[in-house]
């Protein structure tokens, strides 16, 4: 009966190898589904950003015209004067447009030396870069693919995409601001960061133009107010 003790030992690498092979499987399969279920919660919190978003706008149109009758005569003056410097009125007046967009690719095309794939496309630096220079130009407000910036806006790019209040969009990116448009066309010449984009400009073929504008729109901030911060967990 000697050979009675080898039965736990095979049985004990049987199921090792079994246990192996099942976690090998599922996490190949894990991977398939992670995508899926990825691409689904993006698609579910996408529609979910709209439904808010609309319920959002027909507030404020509520709100507005509960203000508007609470207002007598043209009391409303100061109000809108400071909604519109918060973002959370449609502003109109002369500015400027600022284009930033990839730098064109042939397919098959090999890069020069001491080129990579990430030097040919917009990153967040950039769009930053931009923004702030129109800021300290004088902007009275901007816009970035139609999404009116406040104070609390954030610039965020994934890959080649911008990500903004919940949407995803791709380049060329469109940057609006209202102000003096000379002011402001200055204070980008002088920003040390869309100096450095320019740079690219020339070397690689990235997009940049700027455009003067008579009459700009910028559209009222739709997103939520509502500030979210980290919680320390106890």
């Amino acid at each position: 009966m000697r050979w009675r003790w080898w039965v736990p030992v095979v049985a004990a690498v049987a199921g090792v190898l079994l246990v192996s092979g099942a976690v090998t499987a599922q996490g190949t399969d894990l991977r398939a589904g992670r995508r899926t279920e990825l691409t689904d919660l993006i698609a579910s919190r996408q529609f979910d950003i709209s439904r808010k978003a609309n319920i959002s706008q027909n507030l404020e149109r509520q709100l507005g015209s509960l203000a508007g009758e609470q207002s007598p005569g043209g009391a409303g003056s100061a109000p809108d004067a400071l909604s519109q410097a918060a973002g959370l009125a449609a502003l109109r007046g002369r500015g400027v447009t600022v284009s930033l967009d990839d730098a064109p690719r042939p397919a098959g095309a090999t890069l020069p030396e001491g080129i990579v794939a990430d030097d040919l496309v917009v990153h967040q630096q950039d769009v930053q870069g931009v923004v702030n220079a129109l800021w300290a130009g004088g902007a009275q407000g901007i816009s970035v693919m139609n999404r009116r910036m406040i104070a609390t806006s954030a610039v965020r790019c994934v890959g080649n995409t911008l990500v903004l209040q919940g949407q995803v969009y791709s380049p060329p990116f469109v940057i609006a601001a209202v102000g003096d448009p000379q002011r402001m066309q200055r204070a980008l010449d002088a920003s040390p960061e869309v100096a450095a984009y320019r740079t690219w400009v020339d070397a690689v073929g990235l997009g940049y133009k700027v455009r003067p504008e008579r009459g700009l729109t910028l559209p009222a901030y739709e997103g939520s107010l509502n500030l979210v911060h980290a919680r320390r967990v106890t």
